[in-house]
């Protein structure tokens, strides 16, 4: 008898959240362990952030990871998710521990800039590719990036 180890799309990324969740709460960039988060990305993973957000660009592997949630966490004091809904699963895949997923997650974000104080609330609609029950590629898009850039500065 074979048994089939099936990891969807949607399980790593509440996983992930999960794990985010204790890192953050563990004290976050530069304090705690990326550990907690390492495994739920592909070594290669690829990050593609807006180029005019004050953490614009491609952040490209755990250590790229790493980088990036450092310059989050000086962008912003504060950065809550208020609402996340998960849009679509699958596609592109066999839904197995070995297939191709891509999910759309939208969040509703309420975040305060460490620079300027100002608070904002705005969406963000994420494509997150998984692949053997990894995240291999994630691509946000973010409603208006001048109000966040502006509110940053």
């Amino acid at each position: 008898m074979t048994t089939t180890s099936r990891t969807d799309a949607r399980s790593v990324l509440t996983a992930m959240y999960a794990a985010e969740t204790r890192y953050l709460a563990a004290g976050g960039p530069g304090r705690a362990s990326f550990a907690t988060l390492a495994p739920h990305f592909a070594p290669d993973v690829v990050l593609h952030q807006a180029d005019a957000l004050p953490y614009g660009g491609v952040w490209r592997g755990h250590e790229g990871l790493e980088r990036f949630f450092l310059a989050m966490a000086d962008t912003w004091a504060e950065f809550d998710i208020v609402r996340q809904e998960f849009l679509a699963d699958g596609g592109g895949g066999d839904g197995g521990g070995g297939g191709r997923q891509t999910v759309g997650v939208h969040s509703d974000i309420r975040a305060r800039a460490r620079a300027t104080g100002r608070a904002l609330a705005f969406p963000i609609l994420q494509f997150i590719v998984v692949e053997e029950g990894r995240i291999r590629e994630v691509r946000p898009f973010y409603w208006d990036t001048a109000a966040i850039a502006a509110a940053c500065r």
